[in-house]
């Protein structure tokens, strides 16, 4: 949102509580109460707007995400909630849509880059975002500009799980998820809201959001523990994750995503270029907001 307002864009956002409504409306946002799942009332609300982001997402709190049916509000808001918006969105007679989805669709590439044109890997967890996918494909088979943002693993303060990764890691708890030598992308909060912001004027299509410098897992609790200025006693779960099968696929696999199409196409370019940059940044920023 602050990179939205920044950019001089006047926006419109749906908020579920009088407490986001608020947050919004600092923000410099215009908060109104709509159902994702309303279809008359979403076109009311898109009507007039040039283009509309789909950032709506139930993710489960991390202590329940090994149980599936805490996926389950997920996987409707994705489902039914995208279709939702691409037909209100439509109906409007909105000209563009951006729809989040995730770079952990791909399939486990070992160290070998991943770009866009590596065909998506199916597995239940993957059902939410597939479908918001092909909505959004939907909205440019309508003659519409529909983009698709696949973005890496959130750091920084308002990613939940990354705020919860940096207390362990102040307990000497570094998160390690599949084997270390395996990689991850990520991608800072800021860096995504400035990514949201480039693909309002990228052409239809689907691009990778993530940092430039892929880590591997080790690196990744590596730089989790420099950032929190401990020492990592315990790197967990690490390969135990892999026995929970496809409920971790997600986070256990080697996924070194390159966004070298997106920036190309728009010019954006991350500022925290990996996770080292961004663990140091989130720490930061939550020393400051406990001051």
């Amino acid at each position: 949102m602050p990179a939205l307002v920044a950019a001089g864009h006047i926006v419109t956002a749906l908020a579920r509580s009088r407490e986001k409504a608020a947050v919004l409306a600092e923000q410099g946002a215009t908060p109104v109460a709509v159902s994702l799942f309303d279809r008359n009332e979403m076109e009311r609300a898109f009507t007039g707007h040039d283009a509309v982001v789909n950032l709506a997402t139930a993710l489960p709190a991390t202590g329940k995400f090994m149980s599936r049916r805490a996926w389950k509000a997920n996987e409707r808001v994705r489902v039914e909630g995208s279709a939702v918006v691409v037909d209100a969105a439509l109906a409007a007679g909105v000209e563009r849509l951006v729809q989040e989805s995730v770079s952990m669709l791909y399939p486990d590439r070992g160290s070998e880059w991943i770009d866009e044109d590596v065909p998506v890997d199916t597995y239940p967890i993957t059902r939410g975002n597939r479908a918001a996918e092909e909505n959004a494909n939907r909205f440019s088979g309508a003659r519409r500009r529909g983009v698709v943002l696949r973005l890496g693993w959130f750091l920084g303060p308002g990613a939940r799980h990354s705020e919860e990764f940096f207390a362990l890691a102040r307990r000497h708890i570094c998160i390690s998820m599949g084997r270390p030598d395996t990689y991850v992308s990520s991608i800072y909060m800021s860096d995504a809201g400035a990514a949201v912001v480039a693909a309002l004027d990228a052409p239809a299509g689907t691009y990778n959001v993530v940092d430039d410098e892929p880590l591997t897992k080790r690196q990744y609790a590596d730089a989790l523990a420099v950032a929190a200025a401990t020492t990592a006693w315990l790197r967990a779960p690490g390969r135990a994750a892999l026995l929970l099968g496809d409920r971790t696929t997600s986070l256990t696999r080697s996924l070194r995503v390159s966004n070298a199409k997106f920036k190309a196409a728009t010019g954006w370019a991350p500022t925290f270029r990996s996770a080292r940059e961004g663990w140091i940044g989130t720490a930061r920023a939550l020393d400051c907001a406990t001051r």
